[in-house]
């Protein structure tokens, strides 16, 4: 039995996407990122690497009201070459856990080396264990247990120079 030509509104259309790819091409886009209801489709050339420095963006004087930073959390000021982000390799739903019983995997303060697993994301109900990458101490937890995540998201911010 032969399988059905795709209908006219298949947005999975291997043509459709070619045609795509042609105008992010004749364009120089790095991205298209398009929506209909509940269908998404998402194309994007290259890739942004999954550890990276984290560099402060244009920092805007606080007013005389702003709060400290809390106990734990580092200020703009404290940030440098040595904070790097432990990104996402993926898009699903993140767990600092491996069940909600247990505890995190790791929590701020926290040593870890390259093979240290830091979380889990769940894409296809398939569970990815996701290792730092890195050394250091986890200086910032980025995402709450059950948020989704995209791809080269920060979950971690790590402290390399400890």
């Amino acid at each position: 039995m032969a399988n059905p030509p795709p209908t006219s509104g298949d947005i999975f259309d291997v043509g459709r996407i070619r045609r795509l790819v042609e105008l992010m091409n004749e364009h120089d886009l790095t991205e298209i990122d398009l929506r209909d209801s509940a269908v998404r489709i998402r194309l994007r050339k290259g890739h942004e690497p999954l550890l990276a420095p984290m560099t402060p963006a244009v920092q805007h004087a606080a007013p005389a009201s702003a709060a400290p930073p809390a106990a734990g959390q580092p200020s703009a000021a404290s940030e440098g070459e040595h904070i790097v982000a432990i990104k996402s390799i993926m898009v699903g739903t993140f767990f600092a856990a491996p069940s909600p019983e247990a505890a995190p995997f790791v929590k701020v303060g926290d040593r870890v080396g390259p093979d240290t697993t830091v979380c889990i994301i769940e894409a296809m109900k398939v569970f990815n264990e996701i290792p730092a990458g890195v050394s250091g101490r986890v200086v910032a937890v980025l995402v709450e247990s059950g948020e989704p995540v995209e791809y080269g998201q920060p979950l971690f911010k790590v402290d390399t120079s400890h």
